[in-house]
């Protein structure tokens, strides 16, 4: 494999390491008795850091020579816009409970001292984890519509990861919640939906 393509699931890895690390409770409390006071802007931070790390994987992913590896057809391309357009309608649902300069860090905020509302209304109704199944679906359309060894490679390891991150991720939403996300569990499947019945 060309080292370009090495490079790339490095930075991916990287990129994901730093998602799961620095969402860790364990180490939130670190970094808060580290700086104290500035932790309001944490989130900030880890926002700012993982954005430049996202763009830049793409922006270096296409400084690479397209390697093909199917050939391009109108169905393909038809089917990847579809299914981007349908993980970005996703994405948007998934972020209309949030507030989105809390999320960012724009709002400076202790998340640790600040407990947020278990959402389970809207698309969380029907799935734990909608922001990954948007993006699974904006992945796999980006490799339809270029099928390259690059959009797969994005797709690979956003599919390597995915067990990682949700497994990390509940774990620390266990750790906040307690019996109700152990419910919620239980009700909404994570990725795939079934049938139409909502957690309440």
């Amino acid at each position: 494999m060309d080292s370009s393509y090495v490079y790339l699931i490095i930075f991916w890895a990287v990129f994901y390491l730093h998602h799961s690390l620095f969402a860790s409770l364990n180490i939130k409390r670190k970094i808060k008795a580290l700086v104290k006071k500035a932790y309001l802007w944490n989130r900030l931070l880890y926002t700012g850091i993982a954005s430049i790390l996202f763009f830049g994987i793409f922006i270096y992913s296409g400084t690479i020579e397209p390697n093909l590896l199917l050939h391009p057809t109108d169905v393909l391309t038809y089917l990847g816009y579809m299914l981007a357009a349908f993980g970005t309608i996703i994405l948007v649902k998934s972020f209309k409970n949030f507030s989105g300069k809390r999320f960012s860090g724009l709002t400076p905020h202790d998340d640790l001292e600040i407990k947020e509302e278990l959402i389970q209304t809207g698309i969380h109704g029907y799935i734990r984890h909608p922001i990954y199944a948007g993006l699974i679906l904006i992945f796999t359309g980006y490799f339809l519509f270029s099928p390259t060894l690059a959009s797969l490679i994005h797709v690979g390891m956003l599919l390597l990861y995915l067990p990682i991150g949700i497994y990390l991720e509940e774990k620390k939403l266990l750790a906040i919640f307690g019996e109700a996300y152990k419910k919620y569990q239980s009700n909404v499947p994570a990725l795939i939906p079934r049938g139409i019945k909502k957690a309440g």
